[in-house]
C-alpha cells in the first residue's frame, strides 16, 4: 500500500526536535513552517484513505457488472438485438408484414 512508502507522519513532524546552534533559524519560523507541513499531511493522508475505499468500491461495481454480463463479453445478446428489431418493425411498418 502506499502508506507503507512514507516516510514520515504527521506525527513524526510534530515530535521531530532541531537542535539549535550559534547562528541557527529562527524557532518560531520553523514551527509555524511545520504546522503547514503537518496539516498538508493530515490532509492527503485523508484524501489518499477517501480515494483508496472509492477505488475499492468501484472495482467491486466492476466486478458485479462483470459478473452479471454475458460469458460472450457483449452488453447485449442477439437475441436482445432481434427482438428489439422486431418491435421496430411492428412499430414502423405496423402488421402489415406479419399478415
Amino acid at each position: 500500500m502506499l502508506s507503507d512508502k512514507i516516510k514520515l507522519s504527521a506525527k513524526d513532524i510534530l515530535e521531530k526536535d532541531f537542535k539549535t546552534s550559534f547562528r541557527g533559524y529562527n524557532q518560531d519560523e520553523v514551527d509555524k513552517y511545520l504546522d503547514i507541513i503537518i496539516k498538508d499531511y493530515e490532509t492527503f493522508h485523508q484524501i489518499i484513505e477517501e480515494l483508496q475505499q472509492e477505488n475499492l468500491r468501484l472495482k467491486k461495481q466492476l466486478d458485479e457488472a462483470m459478473k452479471r454480463q454475458p460469458s460472450n463479453g457483449v452488453g447485449t445478446t442477439n437475441f436482445d438485438i432481434l427482438k428489439r428489431l422486431s418491435n421496430l418493425e411492428k412499430h414502423v411498418f405496423g402488421n402489415k408484414l406479419f399478415d
